[in-house]
């Protein structure tokens, strides 16, 4: 479904992503991993249209996207729960929620947009409803304003919001940043059944290896922008560069 070929991200003279190629099928669970600075978020930004690529192709379903713009990678079913979640903290959840099923319709001329969103209130209150129903804990905040949530009601916040835009892949950036053990948990049981029951694929960037490996099948490993390993998790897991690399000496690959 995702195919990402030679990709290389530039920021002026610095490299983040170097000549990395990937793939995602419909409804897998694929983990990227890496220590900071590995270019993990400059992937999956460029994936989802927030940066331009210096080089390479980008595909969905095997059509070329390379450079879309972000409303045209969520129109082909590719939604972003960014890092550090980014809700709006001044607008109740629900309006939050809203706006993940707006930014599906906007097309750059915001009355267009916005009367094609009138008219589509049937099928984004069903949306809505759906949600609810599969994270229950939002209905009950829906009136508060997302910035008087927990951390880990915002991150429900923000994967609930990507939920709203109907997406066949989820690129989930940093799951687990700040927050507690347990709610991380509950996260990751929620994530595998939308996974299994809505065959709703997963892109995870991740730092933490064990939640990625538990929760992901398949993953690729990062270091200074390079694609250095990929592989079944089970085998990675056990994998001594990959140890070593989570227990903070870094990957070394000859």
């Amino acid at each position: 479904m995702l195919d990402v070929d030679d990709l290389v991200v530039q920021y002026g003279p610095a490299v983040a992503v170097d000549g990395v190629s990937l793939t995602l099928a419909a409804a897998e669970r694929v983990a990227l991993i890496g220590p900071n600075g590995a270019g993990k978020t400059s992937l999956l930004s460029a994936v989802c249209g927030l940066v331009k690529p210096t080089r390479g192709r980008i595909r969905i379903d095997g059509d070329d996207v390379t450079g879309a713009s972000p409303g045209a990678i969520v129109r082909r079913g590719v939604t972003q729960v960014p890092e550090g979640r980014q809700v709006f903290p001044s607008l109740p959840v629900e309006a939050n929620l809203l706006l993940g099923a707006y930014g599906r319709h906007f097309r750059g001329e915001i009355v267009t947009a916005t009367l094609h969103f009138v008219r589509r209130r049937q099928q984004v209150q069903a949306r809505l409803e759906r949600v609810y129903a599969l994270l229950p804990k939002l209905h009950e905040l829906r009136e508060r304003p997302a910035g008087q949530t927990s951390g880990g009601e915002q991150q429900m916040v923000a994967i609930g919001r990507a939920l709203m835009a109907e997406p066949r892949v989820l690129a989930i950036d940093e799951l687990s940043l700040g927050l507690a053990p347990l709610v991380v948990q509950g996260l990751t049981e929620f994530l595998r059944r939308l996974n299994e029951d809505e065959g709703v694929a997963l892109l995870l960037v991740e730092q933490n290896a064990h939640l990625a490996f538990e929760l992901c099948s398949r993953a690729y490993v990062l270091e200074a922008g390079r694609l250095v390993l990929s592989g079944a998790s089970e085998e990675l897991e056990q994998n001594e560069l990959v140890r070593s690399a989570y227990l903070g000496s870094g990957l070394e690959i000859e």
